[in-house]
C-alpha cells in the first residue's frame, strides 16, 4: 500500500508535537511522555491535580485528530493490512517494551532526544533498530513481500 509524501502536513504536526511538549514542560514542568501519563492517570496514588492535567493531555491527543479529520474532510482512520490478534500482540509487546525502557517513543524520542539526554539517545536508538528489524522480519516473512 503506497504512502503519500506530505511535507507540509508533516512539518505542521511536529511544530503542534514541539508546541504542546514546550507547554507542558514550561508550564506543569513535566515530560510528555504518553505511557508514564497513562499509567500516572489510572494509577490510584496519583492525586487529583496530577490526574486531570493527565486526562486533558491524553484527551487532546485522542481529539486533535478527529478535529484535524473534520477539517480536512480525511478519513481518521486507515485500515492495517494486520489481523486483529497480530495488532494485540504488537500492542502488548509495545507496552511491555515501554516498561523495560521506562518510558516510551514520545518520552524518550521526542523529550528526550531533544534535551540530548545520554538515556533517551540509547533508548531511542534500540528503539529505532528493533522498529527496523521488526517491520522488515514481518515484511519478509509474514507478509511475504
Amino acid at each position: 500500500m503506497p504512502t503519500e509524501f506530505t511535507p507540509l502536513a508533516a512539518l505542521a504536526g511536529g511544530l503542534l508535537i514541539g508546541a504542546a511538549i514546550l507547554v507542558l514542560f514550561h508550564t506543569l514542568g513535566r515530560i510528555a511522555g504518553v505511557s508514564g501519563m497513562i499509567s500516572g492517570a489510572f494509577r490510584s496514588s496519583t492525586p487529583g491535580s496530577e490526574r486531570a492535567w493527565r486526562f486533558a493531555f491524553l484527551g487532546g491527543l485522542l481529539l486533535g485528530p478527529v478535529a484535524a479529520s473534520q477539517l480536512t474532510s480525511q478519513a481518521l482512520v486507515q485500515p492495517s493490512p494486520a489481523s486483529l490478534p497480530l495488532l494485540i500482540v504488537a500492542g502488548l509487546a509495545v507496552g511491555l517494551g515501554t516498561g523495560m525502557a521506562n518510558g516510551c517513543t514520545s518520552g524518550h524520542g521526542v523529550c528526550g532526544v531533544s534535551r540530548l539526554s545520554p538515556r533517551s539517545l540509547v533508548a531511542t536508538g534500540v528503539f529505532m533498530g528493533f522498529g527496523f528489524l521488526t517491520a522488515s522480519v514481518g515484511r519478509h516473512l509474514l507478509i511475504g513481500g
